[in-house]
């Protein structure tokens, strides 16, 4: 079975986490779910963001998400793909520097990658989006520019894609940001 990376960390956005760890694997891939620092087993805390009439989001504590794989022991040549999740972790997770390895190797190896809200943080971190067009959370929409790349406005249920990148802003593109990523990773689906 074809298997995917997923990188996500403390207070990673719950649905942006749990929903496609869940999609992916009921089209048959197997999901590692990895954290610096941590192992199989170990959990990580996620975070519910939405927006209740404040200038920007909210955030309240999730559920317990627990981690597949060790993070020690990612080789990125097993993997089919890279999913990076939203909320919190990307802002720290990209201070990781094998973090910005993982990227820069499946980026190098042209695999598709999907990120999703603040995840394009670590793609900026990692040195990747020169010539992209990229979506995010708009909040991190300065982060693709001064890496290099085109921020693009999308609906929060939408994704964009280019090339092997596919980007959604928030966890209301959960549908779009899964089903591109199928789509790169060689998958048929039809809505």
């Amino acid at each position: 079975m074809p298997k995917i990376l997923m990188l996500c960390g403390d207070f990673t956005e719950d649905y942006e986490t749990m929903v496609p760890f869940q999609a992916l694997s009921m089209l048959g891939y197997q999901v590692d779910a990895v954290c610096p620092d941590k192992k199989a087993g170990d959990t990580v805390a996620t975070a519910v963001h939405d927006f209740l009439g404040e200038q920007t989001y909210t955030e309240l504590r999730g559920h317990n998400f627990a981690l597949t794989a060790d993070f020690d022991s990612v080789d990125t040549a097993d993997y089919a793909g890279l999913f990076i999740t939203g909320g919190r972790a990307p802002e720290y997770i990209r201070l990781n520097a094998r973090v910005l390895e993982i990227v820069r190797e499946f980026f190098s190896a042209e695999k598709p990658v999907a990120a999703i809200c603040h995840g394009p943080q670590v793609l900026a971190a990692a040195g990747v989006l020169e010539g992209y067009t990229a979506t995010a959370y708009p909040a991190v929409g300065p982060d693709i520019t001064l890496a290099g790349g085109t921020y693009k406005e999308a609906g929060m249920d939408e994704a964009v894609v280019d090339r092997n990148l596919v980007t959604a802003p928030a966890w209301p593109g959960d549908t779009a940001i899964c089903c591109e990523f199928a789509r790169l990773l060689g998958a048929k689906i039809e809505i």
